[in-house]
């Protein structure tokens, strides 16, 4: 799975490195410019996608403002005019379930996005030999080049049922699409990001064509892609800065008992 990650680089930055319209233009108000070092679910984050101006252009890359956690067109709203989040969050599609689940085939169809991260964590699960299992170690993985990953996602548009469009902007939201892990980054986690190459951006992101099957089915192209074990400061979302990022303290070797 994915459940958190980094992200250095802001909407801004990024729309100019990959050529795209930024229409994050709430990123200052909402401190979602900043860097932000635990990303988690319902967080702001800014993802990619293409759409039209007019009906005949050609699609243009935006970058959008988005609540991380997919909320379906046909979710119900709250007393208070929000979505009912009441079940699991949508922060993770598997590759094999977006065609086919209710949740996420109408998204996969016409709104598929991009989201960048400059990295992202998985917990390994040490086993102590015994019934139970110790603790799970953190690790951050990043690109060698230090350029953000893009990885693969969907998102969705949400009102309030009978809400006019004049009443306000509706939620964006969206999921990022997992898949088998392989190399080894599977020995740190089965699952990982679909992480997806420049040359096939604009083929997953165009709105008028059909999903690319192949691209959900290949194994992930892992090259340059590192990973390190970091501090479990990680494991809390009440903590953030770069120092999450730096490698693990080495620890102590223990006496053994005789």
């Amino acid at each position: 799975m994915c459940g958190r990650f980094v992200v250095k680089t802001d909407p801004a930055q990024l729309a100019e490195k990959i050529d795209a319209i930024n229409e994050a233009t709430a990123a200052a108000a909402s401190g979602a410019g900043a860097p932000n070092y635990n990303v988690a679910p319902t967080d702001t984050i800014a993802a990619v996608v293409a759409r039209h101006s007019e009906p005949d252009d050609e699609p243009a890359r935006r970058v959008r403002l988005m609540r991380w956690g997919l909320v379906p067109p046909w979710a119900k709203a709250c007393p208070n005019g929000g979505p009912d989040t009441k079940g699991p969050l949508l922060i993770n599609a598997r590759a094999d379930k977006v065609t086919s689940s209710p949740a996420f085939r109408s998204s996969a169809k016409h709104k598929r996005c991009l989201v960048p991260m400059d990295g992202y964590y998985e917990w390994r699960v040490n086993s102590d030999g015994g019934a139970t299992k110790s603790r799970k170690t953190p690790f951050f993985m990043y690109s060698d080049d230090g350029e953000p990953l893009l990885v693969a996602g969907l998102w969705s548009v949400w009102r309030p049922e009978g809400q006019p469009a004049e009443d306000g902007p509706p939620l964006l939201s969206c999921t990022i699409i997992t898949t088998d892990a392989v190399g080894e980054l599977a020995e740190i986690h089965d699952r990982m990001p679909l992480v997806v190459p420049e040359r096939d951006w604009d083929r997953w992101l165009d709105p008028d064509a059909p999903v690319d099957e192949e691209l959900l089915a290949r194994p992930p192209d892992v090259r340059g892609i590192c990973m390190r074990e970091v501090s479990t400061l990680v494991n809390s979302v009440r903590n953030n800065g770069p120092q999450l990022i730096e490698p693990a303290e080495p620890q102590p070797e223990q006496a053994t008992l005789l």
